[in-house]
């Protein structure tokens, strides 16, 4: 049988393929020999059968019987093998050791098909290792040359062909084309991709070359964080797998003393014959075993890590699969979640006289020169425009910035710093500016000389449909979504109104967001939260689900949370909460069949109405069927 402590042997080869055919051929051969009248030589044949076919569980069911002193179920199907050959030497009717025999081999074939669907699952979710290429071209010394992806270094340049895959992660020097980022994030379509943007290994170039500079080490990609991860997942084992394997444990003990007291009593209690008695106990032994049952959970949890890795979904382990689907309240950092994290120009409004140009031309001048963020938003927002460096340029911490263009004086900043250079404030420009600010908007002045020439509004942009991702998580029974963050309350307060959220929590330092996310536990038990950057990690690590953006997020936010949302779309969040779902109905629906064969299994053998090989086959055809439904996830 297959169970999560086998797991990993049984996807390192197929001994256990080979070993199922072997003892098929050696049953069949044991078969006919004893229709034939050669019963010297079946009892060498099915013997052989016996040991290659069981093996396997032999070992491991003494290793735990031994070095942890328990139980397994394992142990018990060797025992009820063993026990039918004993029965038949006994009463020399060596059909019953056909019987013992016939146990194994469907045990050893059941294992091998129960193997095979786990292999298949994680053949699924490894398929990410492929997308790693071996070597990559660089320009070194003013040569090109091929070298191992391990000994690339931060500052080397890579030069990546059409049609190649990207072989680690960088930033584009030269070039532009459309690559496929499908494997990494989940986006079906190609995205466009130039100079200065980043790159990820795994991700497949199209028709242009492209340089990139390497900025981590290649250990630091995303796709190797990503093969860490999965890993991860498949080592780790969820609580209801964990109760699971407890539960097997005590009851494996209990299957033992009643198997006993079946082998024993019936004749004193019921009259059966000795025969018939230890038969049905043996019987028992397999019907009774929980193999079904602890193949419930594990099989459809990997399925479903796996469904998510192809959506962009990355589980760290079967545990948050279990958990993302419980959730009743959600907390949203802003910047970057809620966001795109890249502040933009929103609007520009000249002063009368003056053009939008005038505006964005003035400030560029000036704001080439500065290192402020929404500088270099203002300089980007500019391209195209004719407009040359200013010069005399001297920045204001906090207030704004003063330079020379033109033979003219230009002051740039906030309102409070413009209006000591200025004549007037504009009204119509003032009414715009708090009107914009009430919007959550940064509002930049912008003057020349002693007159205003307008100003310019910069906000960052809210990711695409938020709003309708916000409704469907609603729609899924989510009780609360918050936002949690460090930005200003007015700011928080309108982008909360625009996508309906139930409460903003503003002016938040990282600790404060952890005694956040800790009163909304105390009031709705199991709640998510979705950011990216360093401040949310302790506030992702106290959170029952914590959801980091895989894209725009930092290392330690990667490496705190428990899911990872490949392509920085939100409304993989709601696939995630969907998925779960759909996992836990598939495992209660495998739980309670299990649970329904193993009763009417029983029934049928104290009925008398089953044989030991039917009695195997329907506990391991029961198995079976428990395993390749787990795999239903897998599609869709």
């Amino acid at each position: 049988m297959l169970y999560p402590s086998r797991l990993t042997q049984l996807t390192k080869d197929h001994t256990d393929v080979v070993a199922a055919i072997l003892c098929g051929i050696l049953l069949l051969l044991g078969w006919l020999t004893l229709h034939l009248g050669w019963v010297g030589l079946a009892l060498l044949l099915l013997p052989a059968a016996y040991v290659i076919g069981g093996y396997e569980s032999a070992r491991e069911g003494l290793t735990t019987l031994f070095q942890e002193k328990e139980l397994d179920v394992d142990l018990l199907m060797i025992v009820a093998a063993l026990g039918a050959a004993g029965l038949g030497l006994w009463r020399r009717e060596y059909f019953f050791i056909v019987d013992g025999a016939t146990l194994i081999l469907i045990f050893a074939v059941s294992g091998a098909l129960e193997g095979y669907a786990m292999r298949r699952t994680e053949r699924s979710i490894r398929s990410l290792m492929s997308l790693t290429a071996d070597t990559a071209r660089v320009q070194r010394h003013g040569q090109e040359q091929m070298i191992a992806v391990s000994a690339l270094q931060v500052g080397d340049r890579v030069i990546v062909k059409p049609g190649e895959l990207i072989p680690t992660d960088g930033v584009i020097q030269e070039g532009y084309s459309t690559l496929n980022q499908a494997p990494i994030t989940g986006e079906s379509m190609p995205v466009e991709r130039t100079i200065g943007d980043p790159v990820f290994a795994g991700t497949l170039n199209g028709n242009g070359a492209l340089n990139l500079i390497v900025h981590q080490p290649p250990e630091s990609s995303l796709i190797q964080r990503v093969i860490r991860l999965v890993e991860q997942a498949q080592t780790e084992t969820p609580p209801s797998q964990q109760f699971i394997e407890r539960f097997e444990r005590s009851y494996a003990k209990i299957i033992v003393i009643a198997g006993i007291l079946l082998a024993t009593l019936p004749p004193f209690l019921l009259g059966w014959s000795w025969e018939t008695t230890i038969y049905r106990a043996l019987i028992f032994l397999v019907v009774a075993s929980p193999c079904a049952l602890m193949a419930a959970i594990m099989p459809t949890l990997l399925s479903g890590i796996a469904n998510g890795a192809k959506q962009g979904i990355l589980f760290k382990d079967g545990a948050q699969l279990e958990m993302i689907g419980r959730v009743r309240a959600i907390a949203f950092d802003k910047t970057g979640t809620l966001t795109i994290g890249k502040p933009e120009v929103y609007k520009v409004i000249a002063a009368a006289g003056y053009a939008e140009a005038d505006v964005l031309q003035v400030a560029a001048a000036l704001e080439s020169c500065s290192e402020h963020p929404l500088g270099d938003v203002i300089v980007q927002a500019a391209e195209g425009l004719h407009w040359s460096t200013a010069t005399d340029v001297q920045a204001h911490p906090g207030q704004g910035i003063v330079g020379t263009y033109q033979g003219q004086t230009v002051t740039v900043g906030n309102s409070n710093f413009v209006s000591q250079s200025v004549t007037n404030m504009p009204e119509t420009l003032l009414e715009a500016m708090q009107f914009l600010e009430q919007d959550g908007k940064t509002v930049v002045w912008v003057a020349q000389e002693t007159q205003v020439v307008g100003l310019i509004a910069v906000a960052d942009r809210l990711r695409p449909q938020v709003a309708e991702m916000i409704a469907r998580l609603r729609r899924l029974g989510i009780e609360q979504i918050v936002m949690i963050t460090g930005d200003n309350d007015r700011t928080a307060q309108s982008i909360a109104k625009t996508i309906g959220l139930d409460q903003v929590y503003a002016d938040l330092l990282p600790e404060d967001k952890l005694h956040v996310i800790k009163r909304l536990q105390q009031q709705y038990q199991h709640v998510a939260m979705i950011g990216d950057g360093i401040n949310d990690a302790p506030a992702l690590a106290q959170a029952s689900v914590g959801v980091a953006m895989g894209i725009a997020g930092s290392d330690v936010a990667l490496e705190t949370a428990d899911i990872v949302l490949m392509s920085d779309r939100l409304e993989k969040l709601e696939q995630a909460i969907t998925l779960s779902r759909r996992s836990q109905r598939v495992v209660k629906q495998n739980i309670v069949f299990a649970i329904g064969f193993i009763v009417l299994l029983l029934l049928a053998n104290f009925a008398g109405n089953i044989t030991l090989p039917l009695g195997v086959i329907g506990h391991e055809g029961s198995t079976v069927l428990v395993t390749l439904s787990g795999l239903r996830l897998l599609k869709g």
